[in-house]
């Protein structure tokens, strides 16, 4: 939807050639040691890694896994792994525990990561008004991996709550903003346990220690954490007045062994009218990793606002030619220059960086331009302002290799993915939403009226939102559900891209054909904050909607029983000791240990993946089957009721498994017969002597079945019981 308030009141439905060495120009940059800080490498970091995007031939190179907003470090969107068919979600995790439970939901969710090695990670917020955790789950099955708590405090906002977003690095550390302008961090992110953890502060942890309650008031991280190849990271932060040791709003930078480097807004872009690195702006390194871009803006309509390029060892300001700062103007393309665009923390949009160095940037229009606004385009050492896109708000813009659009047939060796909505009423629009294909290097006029003839970037495919919005008839017949997406992931094997709508559903456009090939209902729709979509290393997509992360992808084969066995806990606490059961219902075996007064057993059937639901139905004998429990590949039924010296057989079915498979099943069937040890279904003086022959002996997984009353101590108990049994018998099976 457009931008809001404070914008005039303007409604947002969906609701949501490299440059040489760097040269510092003069401005106020600040280095912490890291206080003596130590920080032991996770065995991971001892491995080698490639970059996750490289200019290499012109075209963006990624590689598996998901470390960061769109992806990589430049923000394409670009997938290294083939998508799986949008045939059904395999998983759907909340990401917000305290989220709105009527109206839009105007919250900012952070994007989720992938590691290389297939853990998703994602925040969860906890609070109505903050309040967050990371969490880690199997990419293959959605089984939990850890989940780690942070004190995180958001920046002041007013209205939409600003996004939380952690960043992985090459080393597999997991970085995510903690109180007081702090990072907490995590290694080994695909392990239970951390190889280590702590915290680190751009101004020094010693001093944050001194004061935490001043940092926790004043300092806050506001912006996706970006890490390079080398494992430093950067994001901006906001400070409140008074903040100590002078903090001012501007952006850090944090090397793995926490040595922090900061420089304020202002003094980094040379302009006292500067105050902030907007909300959710996550700063973009260029793909040789040498120039830094940040957004930055100062306050209210008309303010002054830029991309920088900054060194992003020292954060100084870097130079395109000796006296010419990398410093870009960020202005609406319909003003000749005269009017700075609005840069609003609403928006969620950050910088790109294509495989030829050139920079993307959204902004809003000034005056408005129907919310649409500009995508602005930069040469890569920022003194160049080419051809911008004619859509820029809340959208990060996404690489679309020339090739993987088959009808093209101009020049450009990459084209720019980007929403392209057109919000009724607003500017002459009528409700009919696109995405788009763009080419960077050719031009089209900008068909809207008040562009006055503007050229940006030719639309080389778009296509139109499927489903209709009744919300906006009859005064615009053709208006459709808005697209939803602020960052969305590219799939060049396929030639698709993954999009969320507003209708609630997960769409793959396929580039080739320009359809919507294929589409997963995530939800009835909602208004929200327009959100990202994400491809795992196994083919796997997330997307957000409804404050619900669901993994989406093929639908897998049902899981398969592959055996059962009888469980008692022996003694308490005690020990679980389980008994084989054959699948051969004609041959069953006989569970020798004691149900007690109440008839209670339990069964764990086992498949050949992790199980997540199922149920299960006595279909034989006296009995009932309560509701399963599930714990990785198994299946837990206790029983209860079950008559003794009598056959029972128990049925699962409709079994799911945590990979999205469903319609496993399997039955076992089983003779109930306490005291009969030997298994010859009859109680006689030969099982009496077999449990007398081990009294007294600790249980073992070769003599539990003679502990028949599951106390955990073979004893006169145990013969007792046998002996009240003598010449029970099973029926013949």
């Amino acid at each position: 939807m457009p931008a809001r308030a404070p914008f005039r009141g303007a409604r947002r439905r969906c609701t949501l050639a490299l440059v040489g060495p760097p040269r510092a120009v003069s401005n106020s940059v600040n280095t912490v040691m890291g206080q003596g800080l130590r920080l032991r490498p996770s065995r991971s970091s001892r491995a080698s890694f490639l970059p996750r995007a490289l200019l290499v031939a012109g075209a963006v190179q990624a590689a598996p896994g998901w470390g960061t907003l769109g992806g990589n470090p430049q923000h394409t969107g670009l997938s290294a792994t083939a998508a799986q068919p949008l045939e059904v979600i395999h998983r759907a995790t909340p990401v917000d525990l305290a989220a709105p439970t009527t109206g839009s939901i105007l919250i900012h969710y952070g994007s989720p990561l992938v590691t290389p090695a297939n853990t998703v990670i994602y925040p969860v917020k906890t609070g109505t008004a903050g309040g967050f955790r990371v969490d880690a789950r199997a990419g293959a099955d959605g089984a939990p991996v850890w989940s780690a708590p942070t004190d995180y405090v958001l920046p002041p906002y007013a209205g939409w709550i600003p996004s939380y977003s952690p960043v992985l690095t090459l080393a597999n550390r997991v970085y995510y903003a903690g109180a007081g302008g702090t990072v907490l961090f995590r290694d080994d992110a695909d392990a239970a346990v951390p190889g280590a953890s702590g915290r680190v502060a751009f101004y020094g942890l010693a001093n944050y220690q001194a004061d935490a309650a001043s940092f926790d008031a004043k300092v806050f991280i506001n912006t996706p954490i970006t890490a390079d190849a080398a494992g430093n990271i950067y994001f901006g932060f906001r400070t409140n007045p008074g903040a100590p040791l002078g903090l001012a709003s501007g952006i850090a930078r944090i090397d793995a062994a926490g040595n922090g480097t900061w420089v304020g807004a202002s003094a980094a872009a040379g302009d006292a009218a500067i105050t902030r690195v907007p909300h959710q702006a996550a700063p973009a390194l260029s793909s040789d990793g040498q120039t830094l871009y940040v957004a930055v803006t100062g306050d209210g309509t008309g303010a002054s606002a830029y991309l920088l390029g900054l060194d992003p060892l020292t954060l100084g300001l870097k130079e395109a030619q000796p006296g010419v700062p990398m410093r870009a103007p960020l202005k609406d393309p319909r003003s000749g220059g005269a009017l700075y665009a609005r840069v609003s923390d609403f928006s969620s949009a950050s910088p790109t960086v294509g495989p030829d160095g050139d920079v993307y940037y959204g902004v809003l229009g000034n005056p408005s331009n129907g919310s649409r606004g500009w995508l602005l385009h930069f040469g890569a050492d920022l003194t160049q302002t080419k051809t911008p896109g004619g859509f820029g708000w809340d959208s990060t813009a996404a690489i679309v290799p020339a090739a993987a659009v088959p009808s093209y047939a101009g020049t450009s060796p990459y084209l720019v993915f980007t929403k392209y909505n057109d919000y009724a009423g607003l500017d002459g629009g009528e409700g009919v939403h696109k995405i788009a294909v763009l080419d960077p290097n050719d031009t089209m006029v900008e068909p809207h009226a008040s562009s006055n003839g503007t050229l940006v970037m030719k639309e080389i495919l778009a296509i139109v939102g499927p489903t209709p919005d009744p919300e906006k008839f009859p005064q615009f017949p053709d208006a459709v559900k808005e697209w939803c997406i602020n960052a969305a992931a590219v799939d060049p094997l396929t030639k698709s891209v993954m999009v969320n709508s507003e209708d609630g559903k997960l769409y793959r456009w396929d580039l080739a054909t320009n359809t919507l090939a294929q589409a997963v209902t995530l939800s009835p729709g909602i208004g929200e904050a327009y959100t990202s979509t994400v491809i795992g290393p196994d083919g796997t997509v997330y997307a957000i909607n409804w404050a619900i992360l669901n993994a989406v992808g093929r639908i897998n084969p049902a899981p398969v029983h592959g055996g059962t066995a009888s469980r008692k806990r022996h003694g308490d606490p005690g020990s679980d000791f389980d008994l084989a059961l054959p699948a051969t219902p004609l041959d069953p075996a006989t569970e020798p240990r004691s149900g007690g007064a109440l008839g209670e057993h339990t069964l764990v059937f086992t498949f050949d993946k992790r199980v997540t639901g199922g149920t299960a139905t006595v279909t034989e004998g006296a009995g009932a089957a309560g509701t399963p429990a599930f714990a990785g590949n198994a299946m837990i039924v206790t029983l209860s009721g079950i008559a003794d010296a009598a056959y029972t057989t128990v049925a699962v079915s409709g079994v799911t498994s945590g990979d999205g498979g469903t319609g496993g099943g399997g039955s076992v069937r089983v003779g109930f017969l306490a005291g009969d040890v030997d298994g010859d279904r009859s109680v006689t003086r030969s099982d009496l002597l077999a449990v007398n022959a081990v009294l007294t002996q600790p249980l073992t997984a070769t003599n539990f079945l003679r502990d028949v009353n599951a106390t955990g101590a073979l004893s006169l108990a145990d013969v007792l019981l046998v002996n009240s049994r003598l010449t029970r018998a099973l029926p013949s099976p």
